[in-house]
């Protein structure tokens, strides 16, 4: 894991990427720059933090979306500083996290990349399909049908099982297992806990701490559950498995939410400024082209997009509106 470095120094890496990005340097600013690097060895982490940070955002070149930050004015800028300063001093959680991920996914039996979905049918002829930036290990026995929830989010249609002896099909996470009982539902791991929506047949679902009281989820039924216990169930919406059709249907959604969920479909960061973040948006949202969606939030809310670079963009109050 990274060393850890003065969040001062972090801001002035910040400052600089932003001149770097925004101006056209003359030979003594580059000068300037080259002294600021050489004056410690923290500073030279600071900048090599900068430029990890950036190709972190899908191998971006420093210099890629100097025009749009050309066009910033002085407070634009400013802002911009803060929020890259910001990242900085995160980086080290960040990165650590990310790094984490792929190995994971990349050692998974079926896996997919930022918004990309795929669909499969497995031996049994259960049909699995795979949301973005998800992985799972497929482990069939003579004795049960296992499915390893790595990462992120997937839809079961399960299939019937041509085995002469029963065995069981179950989806294990971190948080636990759920086996199906003929059934059609998505499981999707959000970190501390996993949400689980059924829309044919049943579930059961069995925390993974020893005493742990397991509980039956019907059809039109979800919940979620931890380690430790499973939620109140409610009612299940179909449209939460919309993203199979390449949509994102919502209804009265907060912005927030909303802007959150297109984020997982697109690389770099995709936030929405505290300002229009309680706005309520109800509609279907294209998954296959995020950029589209955010020009239709442009088109029916009091909100412009803002980008400092095609990998960092801000849902901001429309000039003259706040909410």
């Amino acid at each position: 894991m990274s060393a850890a470095v003065d969040p001062a120094i972090l801001k002035e890496a910040a400052g600089w990427v932003v001149r770097w990005q925004s101006e056209t340097l003359s030979a003594s600013d580059r000068a300037a720059f080259e002294r600021w690097r050489g004056r410690s060895a923290e500073h030279a982490a600071a900048w090599a933090r900068a430029e990890e940070m950036l190709r972190g955002f899908g191998q971006v070149p420093l210099r890629i979306g100097g025009d749009t930050l050309r066009r910033l004015d002085r407070p634009g800028r400013r802002q911009a500083m803060r929020a890259l300063g910001g990242l900085l001093v995160l980086a080290p959680a960040v990165w650590w996290g990310a790094r984490e991920l792929p190995w994971r996914a990349w050692s998974a039996d079926a896996r997919t990349a930022t918004g990309e979905r795929r669909r499969m049918e497995l031996a049994d002829g259960t049909q699995l399909v795979l949301n973005t930036a998800s992985a799972v290990d497929i482990d069939y026995t003579p004795r049960q049908r296992l499915l390893w929830l790595r990462a992120g989010e997937i839809l079961l249609t399960t299939g019937h099982d041509p085995s002469p002896v029963p065995r069981p099909f179950i989806v294990q996470t971190g948080q636990g297992a759920i086996r199906a009982l003929g059934t059609r539902f998505m499981v999707r791991d959000e970190g501390g806990s996993v949400r689980v929506a059924v829309f044919d047949g049943a579930v059961e679902i069995r925390p993974a701490s020893a005493g742990a009281a397991a509980m039956l989820l019907p059809a039109g039924r979800q919940t979620v559950f931890n380690a430790r216990e499973a939620g109140l169930q409610v009612p299940a919406d179909e449209s939460a498995v919309s993203w199979e059709q390449g949509m994102l249907a919502v209804r009265n959604w907060r912005l927030a939410d909303l802007v959150d969920e297109l984020g997982r479909y697109r690389r770099g960061v995709l936030r929405c400024d505290p300002g229009v973040a309680g706005l309520r948006v109800s509609g279907a949202f294209p998954l296959n082209d995020i950029d589209a969606s955010l020009r239709l939030l442009e088109k029916t809310l009091p909100v412009r997009v803002s980008r400092i670079t095609p990998y960092w963009t801000t849902l901001a109050p429309r000039a003259g509106v706040t909410n």
